[in-house]
């Protein structure tokens, strides 16, 4: 399809991929793995070739996981770092269960915008507030996920409680789910994440804690800045914070 391009693929020496949309979202650099502490790379170190990541195809919208990072260099035929280590132990932890939900959240607009353009205008899911969000979420996971827990309550904080959007509990992944507003914009959100975080520390399914801040208007005025402060390590709990749609 001669509009089709590929994207760039971001993996690290063992194997594990990091983002296939890095050429999209360059702020997804990361000079490390976070799963095994190995170098990242995005080019072939024989011939400098961009790593083929996700096949961008016009009117096609792509939520499904790309494939895992090719063995080969597709225009010299080295073989690239990882090359023979899938069956390994490393290999087996690779984070591909995180890459499915970061796919989701990346593509999330362009389906909220697909689902405006039914045919002979027929009545579709309009994403106005949290609760569209949650709904159209949980669909898109369930192509993916088959056990998925809606709204559990955390453990008490600050004297009081509170719920959970979606637990993955045999994943023991967290995905907590927010929309931008009049009067929620970076500030409200940041504190809202803040207290998120420190909350979902104490509970014993959580090791992965996803945010998604869906931002159509643009609200949130440095949402890189917003996700790199409030993403990483947290006392043992790995929190990744995804804001979209976002300027380039």
């Amino acid at each position: 399809m001669s509009n089709s391009w590929y994207d760039t693929m971001l993996v690290c020496e063992n194997g594990h991929k990091i983002t296939d949309l890095f050429d999209s979202y360059p702020d997804h650099f990361v000079e490390r793995c976070s799963g095994c502490g190995a170098k990242t790379i995005s080019q072939c170190p024989h011939c400098q070739e961009k790593i083929r990541g996700y096949h961008h195809i016009p009117g096609v919208v792509g939520i499904f996981d790309a494939p895992p990072p090719p063995q080969f260099c597709h225009k010299c035929g080295n073989p690239y770092p990882w090359q023979g280590k899938q069956d390994s132990e490393v290999m087996q932890k690779s984070p591909g269960q995180i890459e499915i939900i970061k796919n989701i959240c990346n593509t999330f607009f362009l389906v909220a915008r697909q689902l405006q353009n039914r045919y002979d205008n027929r009545t579709t899911l309009e994403v106005n507030d949290e609760y569209d969000v949650q709904d159209l979420m949980h669909a898109l996971m369930f192509i993916f996920f088959d056990d998925i827990r809606s709204e559990e309550w955390t453990p008490s904080y600050a004297g009081g409680s509170s719920r959970m959007d979606f637990l993955l509990k045999r994943e023991q992944f967290v995905l907590e789910v927010k929309r931008t507003r009049k009067g929620l914009g970076s500030k409200e959100i940041g504190d809202q994440l803040i207290i998120d975080i420190d909350r979902y520390k104490e509970h014993p399914d959580c090791k992965t804690l996803i945010c998604f801040v869906y931002d159509p208007e643009g609200r949130i005025g440095n949402p890189n800045g917003l996700e790199r402060d409030l993403s990483g390590n947290n006392n043992g709990m790995n929190v990744i914070v995804i804001i979209r749609p976002k300027g380039r």
